[in-house]
C-alpha cells in the first residue's frame, strides 16, 4: 500500500512497542472473553440451585481479577500503541517541517501558509488517529469480532448463524460509503486550509482592514469561506451519520432474534439459562466489533486522504540544493562574478524576463551598487546569488566556483543579507539579533547597534534589548524594524555582505551615520548594495543602473553623474529636492 510508505520509517523504529501494545490488548480482549463464561457458570449453577455461596464468591473473585488485570493491561495497550501514534504524529511533524523549510521560494509563491498550516495540523492529527484507535478498532473487528462468533457458535450455532444474518449487510454497507467518505474528507481538508488562509491573511492585515473601515466586507469573506467549511463538513456528517444509525438498527435485530428464539430454546431445554445470559454477553461483545468496522473504515479514509495530501508536499522536488559531492572550500574570498543571468518567473514562454542577460563582477573587499527605478530587477539580481531563485540561464561564480556546485549550507552561510522587507519574529529584540549569531556576545552586540544607529533607540526602552516586539516587530517604526534587520546581518560577520535598499526608512541623519558605517565595511568584506539614495554609492567601486532587467549604465559614481542618464538625473533629483519621490532620499 502506497500510503504506508510514508509512516513504515517510524512503525519499523517502535515495532517493540507496537507489539507489546498488541499482545496488550489481546489479553484484554480474552480477558472480557473469559468474563461471559464465568457468568454462564454461576447462572446455571444458580438455575439448578447446586451453586454454593462459597462458589459464587469464587466466581465473583475471577470476575474481579479479570476486571484487574484488564484495567492494567488496557492502561499498556493504550500506552504503547497510542504512544506510538503520538510519536509517530511528531516524526512526519517534524519531517514536513523540515521538508518545507528546503522548499525554493517559488514553492512559497504559489501555495498558502494557512493550507501548509492545515497539513501542520489537521491532516496529522488525521493520521494519529488512523494508527492509533484505528488499529484498536480493526484489532478488536479482527480478535474479539471472531473469538466471540467462535464463543456464540459453540453455545449454539442455529442461533449463532441467525443472530449473523443482519452481519454482511454492514460491511456491504459501508464498503459502498468507503470512496464518498474518502472525497468528503478530501474536500473537507481542502476547505479546511482556505479558511486557515483567510482568517490568517485577514489577522496579519487588521490594521489595513480597520484603516480602510473594511470591517464587515472582510467578515463577510471569512464567513463564506467558513460557511463552505461548514457544507463540506455537512456533507460527511450525512454519510458518517449513516453508518452508525445503520450499524445500531443492524444489531437489535441481532438481539431481537436472540431474545425471540433463544427464549424459547431455554424454555424448551434446549439451552440453559446460562448458556442464554453468555450467549447475549457475547453478543454484546460483537457489537462493538461489528461497530467498529463502520468507525475504523470512517477513520481509515481520513487518515488515507491526509497521507496523500502530506506525501504530495513531500514529493514536490528540492528544486534548489546541494549536488552530490558539492565543494566545500575552507574559505570564501568573495570575489564575485554574474555571467549572462536570464531569470523569469513562471514559464519562460509566457513570463516577461526580470532579469535578461545581466553580467557584472565585484571583487574581494569591493563594493557593487545597484541602482534603477521600481520594478527593474534589482531585488531578484541579489536573490540569485545565495540561491533563494536559480537563474533560467546564465551562471554566478564565487571565488571561481558556480554556485550551484558549492554546498548550499557553505554557500548561505558565507552571505549575510538584508533583505528589502525587514522581518522580525514576535520575540524580543536580543533574540532578533541573535538570529544572526546564536553565540554572539554582548559587546558585539553592543558595537552592531551602534553601527547600525540603534544605540540611542535601545537605550530608550525600558527593556533595552530584551523588550518584546511583538509579532513581525508591529510595536517598532518601519525604520527601527529595518536598522534591527541590519545589525542582526552585520552579526553574522560573513565574508559576503547584500543590503537590499538598508536606508530607505529612516532619516537623513540617521542613513549617513549607517552608510558611514557601512563603507568602513568595505575592505573587510565584499559589499553588494541595493539603495534608491545614490549616496550609498558614493564609494562603490561598480555601480550598474537596472532597468527592465537589462543593465542599461555602468560606472563609478562620478561617471554615472557625467553621463546624463537615468543615474544623473536622479542624483540631480535627490541633491536639489533631498527626500523625494521615487526614492529620492527616502
Amino acid at each position: 500500500m502506497r500510503q504506508f510508505e510514508l509512516i513504515r520509517p517510524y512503525f519499523v523504529e517502535r515495532r517493540y512497542y507496537i507489539a507489546a501494545g498488541l499482545f496488550s490488548l489481546l489479553v484484554v480482549d480474552i480477558l472480557q472473553l473469559f468474563i461471559p463464561r464465568i457468568v454462564k457458570w454461576a447462572v446455571d449453577g444458580i438455575a439448578s440451585l447446586t451453586i454454593t455461596g462459597t462458589t459464587l464468591l469464587c466466581y465473583g473473585t475471577y470476575i474481579l481479577l479479570a476486571a484487574f488485570f484488564i484495567g492494567i493491561f488496557r492502561f499498556c495497550w493504550r500506552y504503547f500503541i497510542m504512544g506510538t501514534a503520538r510519536r509517530v504524529e511528531e516524526g512526519i511533524r517534524e519531517r514536513l517541517f523540515n521538508h518545507i523549510l528546503s522548499m525554493p521560494a517559488p514553492f512559497f509563491d504559489t501555495t498558502s501558509a494557512g493550507d501548509i498550516m492545515a497539513h501542520a495540523t489537521n491532516d496529522i492529527t488525521n493520521i494519529r488517529m488512523a494508527l492509533g484507535m484505528g488499529l484498536v478498532g480493526m484489532t478488536d473487528t479482527i480478535v474479539l469480532g471472531l473469538a466471540s462468533v467462535f464463543f456464540m457458535g459453540y453455545i449454539n450455532l442455529e442461533l449463532t448463524v441467525l443472530a449473523l444474518v443482519p452481519m454482511p449487510f454492514i460491511a456491504l454497507f459501508t464498503k459502498i460509503l468507503s470512496k464518498r467518505l474518502f472525497s468528503a474528507y478530501m474536500d473537507v481538508q481542502e476547505s479546511f486550509s482556505r479558511l486557515m488562509e483567510s482568517s490568517r491573511e485577514r489577522f496579519a492585515g487588521i490594521r489595513i482592514i480597520k484603516a480602510f473601515n473594511r470591517e464587515d466586507a472582510e467578515t463577510l469573506c471569512v464567513t463564506r469561506e467558513s460557511e463552505a467549511y461548514v457544507a463540506a463538513n455537512m456533507n460527511l456528517v450525512k454519510m458518517r451519520g449513516l453508518i452508525f444509525p445503520m450499524v445500531t438498527l443492524l444489531t437489535s435485530i441481532s438481539l431481537a432474534v436472540v431474545i425471540g428464539l433463544g427464549g424459547r430454546k431455554v424454555i424448551l431445554d434446549t439451552i440453559s439459562p446460562g448458556d442464554f445470559v453468555a450467549f447475549i454477553s457475547y453478543l454484546g461483545l460483537l457489537t462493538w466489533p461489528v461497530m467498529a468496522v463502520g468507525w475504523v473504515t470512517n477513520m481509515i479514509q481520513r487518515g488515507k486522504a491526509s497521507i496523500d495530501r502530506i506525501d504530495a508536499i513531500l514529493n514536490v522536488p528540492r528544486q534548489i540544493e546541494s549536488p552530490g559531492g558539492a565543494l566545500k572550500p575552507a574559505s570564501i574570498a568573495g570575489d564575485i562574478e554574474i555571467r549572462n543571468l536570464v531569470f523569469t518567473h513562471g514559464r519562460q514562454e509566457i513570463a516577461p524576463r526580470i532579469l535578461d542577460g545581466v553580467s557584472v563582477g565585484v571583487g574581494p573587499g569591493q563594493i557593487l551598487g545597484i541602482a534603477g527605478p521600481p520594478g527593474s530587477g534589482k531585488t531578484t539580481l541579489v536573490s540569485l546569488i545565495p540561491r533563494i531563485y536559480d537563474p533560467d540561464s546564465g551562471a554566478i561564480s564565487i571565488d571561481g566556483m558556480d554556485i550551484r556546485t558549492l554546498d548550499l549550507d557553505l554557500l548561505r552561510r558565507s552571505i549575510s543579507f538584508m533583505p528589502q522587507e525587514p522581518f522580525l519574529f514576535s520575540g524580543t529584540i536580543l533574540e532578533n539579533l541573535r538570529f544572526g549569531d546564536p553565540a554572539a556576545g554582548t559587546d558585539r552586540i553592543n558595537t552592531v547597534l551602534e553601527m547600525a544607529g540603534l544605540t540611542q533607540t535601545i537605550a530608550s526602552f525600558s527593556k533595552g534589548v530584551d523588550t518584546l516586539i511583538g509579532e513581525k516587530g508591529v510595536m517598532l517604526s518601519g525604520g527601527q524594524k529595518q536598522r534591527i534587520a541590519l545589525a542582526r546581518a552585520l552579526l553574522k560577520q560573513s565574508p559576503i555582505l547584500i543590503l537590499d535598499d538598508p536606508v530607505s526608512q529612516v532619516d537623513i541623519k540617521t542613513a549617513s551615520g549607517i552608510i558611514d558605517t557601512i563603507e568602513s565595511l568595505a575592505r573587510t568584506m565584499t559589499l553588494i548594495i541595493v539603495s534608491h539614495r545614490f549616496q550609498a554609492f558614493r564609494r562603490a567601486d561598480t555601480i550598474i543602473v537596472l532597468d527592465q532587467g537589462k543593465i542599461v549604465e555602468s560606472g563609478t559614481h562620478e561617471q554615472l553623474v557625467e553621463q546624463g542618464g537615468y543615474y544623473a538625473r536622479a542624483q540631480a533629483m535627490q541633491s536639489t529636492n533631498g527626500p523625494g519621490e521615487g526614492g529620492g532620499w527616502g
